[in-house]
């Protein structure tokens, strides 16, 4: 499978079923996003390697006159209702208005006033894929409210709101490598961040005869229900054990003592760990960026593989279908695989020479269904540009 593409006159079709009388939206398009490279270092302080790809999610939005805010699902074929002088609550029959309202709120905390508009939202990014479809609709939501009421936002600004939200409104400590690659992609490059200082550089996306491709387990997930803010919780609480005895370390990715004198922190098990991955990812992901730039894909593949069993087996996020896929495809011999994303399920990355695809589809396919019962997908995809108006 590769990304479909939106078809814009549905969406279309849908926004005038939704709002009886609505005029002519303007239409806003965030991208998907895949992570290279630095997983679950983002909000530790750390490097990543994202990109955007080409699976997008699409608001229709258009001020009104009214006094309220009103949101439509294409997915869920739902529309509800918000009013705009009351505090904004959550509507537990519409969890994916959450991240709308929680984008007007982080606009609030900025003294912008926001009025009333209508909103639909349409999209092909498989939802718990761990492609970031959330960080897509918080970003395409911002950047449209941002452009129709002239708040003035920079990418970065309306980055840091769309974490703000998932933080404060919906509930999931998500670091912000996902609304930065969102708000800040472009066509054929991936970034490297430092999502510490929020530095970062382009690197030209050239693989020849090699791709990235996306095996979605198809095992579902939701982080904010998940363990992914237990993570965090663990590393936050290493990080305090390791600043009680070095006061100037400022973030957990920048620990460099050796492990062999890791006993004098005080660690439980599980935040040892937790430490180990995000002090050996680091080296991992400096290995796939000196591995791109060479054209070395044999070094970049066997970081990938490292960094999956590391989040298996340190960070403990992955799951059996994902530790299955990438044995499985390291025993078909792709170059490289790992799990992406928060965790729990979605979706393994993988590196491989384009020749290769079809076979190893096919057989994976086979024994994955044997195994699980369940059916995997594959998306091929292009790297693309980040969020951006659509004219109609």
């Amino acid at each position: 499978m590769e990304a479909m593409g939106l078809k814009l006159e549905d969406h279309l079709s849908f926004f005038k079923k939704s709002f009886p009388g609505a005029g002519t939206p303007r239409c806003f398009r965030a991208p998907a996003r895949i992570n290279i490279i630095g997983e679950h270092v983002d909000y530790l302080g750390g490097t990543v390697l994202p990109a955007a790809i080409d699976f997008s999610l699409e608001v229709l939005i258009e001020p009104t006159s009214g006094n309220s805010y009103e949101l439509a699902s294409f997915a869920y074929q739902n529309t509800v209702h918000f009013p705009v002088h009351q505090n904004l609550e959550k509507n537990p029959n519409a969890p994916w208005a959450d991240y709308v309202l929680g984008m007007v709120l982080e606009l609030r905390k900025r003294n912008k006033v926001v009025p009333p508009f209508r909103l639909s939202i349409a999209g092909d990014i498989p939802q718990g894929a761990g492609l970031s479809s959330s960080a897509a609709l918080e970003v395409a939501v911002g950047f449209a409210l941002n452009s129709i009421f002239g708040f003035s936002l920079s990418l970065t600004e309306i980055a840091l709101m769309g974490q703000a939200a998932e933080n404060n409104f919906v509930g999931t400590n998500c670091g912000i490598m996902d609304q930065f690659i969102i708000a800040n992609g472009k066509k054929n490059h991936c970034i490297s961040l430092n999502t510490s200082s929020l530095e970062f550089d382009y690197h030209q996306f050239q693989l020849g005869e090699w791709e990235f491709y996306l095996v979605n387990s198809n095992v579902k997930h939701s982080l904010k229900d998940s363990g992914y803010n237990t993570r965090r919780q663990e590393c936050e609480s290493a990080l305090q054990k390791i600043q009680r005895r070095l006061k100037d370390t400022k973030d957990l990715y920048s620990f460099s003592v050796p492990e062999s004198e890791w006993g004098d922190f005080g660690f439980t098990e599980e935040e040892l760990r937790r430490v180990r991955h995000v002090v050996t990812e680091k080296t991992r992901t400096q290995s796939v960026i000196t591995g791109l730039q060479k054209g070395d894909f044999a070094q970049v593949g066997n970081a990938l593989f490292e960094a999956h069993w590391s989040l298996s087996q340190d960070f403990e996020v992955s799951c059996p279908e994902l530790d299955y896929l990438v044995s499985e495809l390291k025993s078909l011999g792709v170059a490289g695989a790992r799990m992406i994303g928060g965790g729990f399920g979605g979706c393994a990355l993988v590196l491989d020479r384009k020749s290769n695809f079809l076979g190893t589809k096919e057989r994976l396919e086979t024994s994955y269904s044997l195994r699980f019962s369940i059916q995997i997908d594959f998306y091929r995809f292009q790297i693309s540009e980040g969020v951006h108006e659509i004219i109609l």
